[in-house]
């Protein structure tokens, strides 16, 4: 995995916008979690949207409430990207 970013400005370098649950989310890392699920070769939805709900929670806050509609926007984008 990446290492975390050294201070708040290289950090903010790497945020993306995501559409999560209708509203527009920045997350940190997004390039490199996909990257990195991409090379496990997950096979199943399932699989693959724990992996980057997991992940994604290294580096951004996922209230838990919203966790479902993140895993949602991850999946879309992961797929998208393809």
């Amino acid at each position: 995995m990446a290492q975390k970013p050294c201070c708040a400005t290289a950090s903010a370098r790497e945020i993306e916008q995501l559409l999560v649950g209708g509203r527009s989310i920045g997350l940190a890392q997004l390039d490199e979690i996909m990257d990195e699920v991409k090379e496990l070769d997950l096979q199943s939805d399932n699989e693959i949207g724990d992996a980057l709900l997991k992940k994604v929670k290294i580096f951004n806050y996922v209230p838990s409430s919203a966790a479902p509609d993140y895993l949602r926007a991850l999946l879309e984008e992961y797929h998208r990207r393809g």
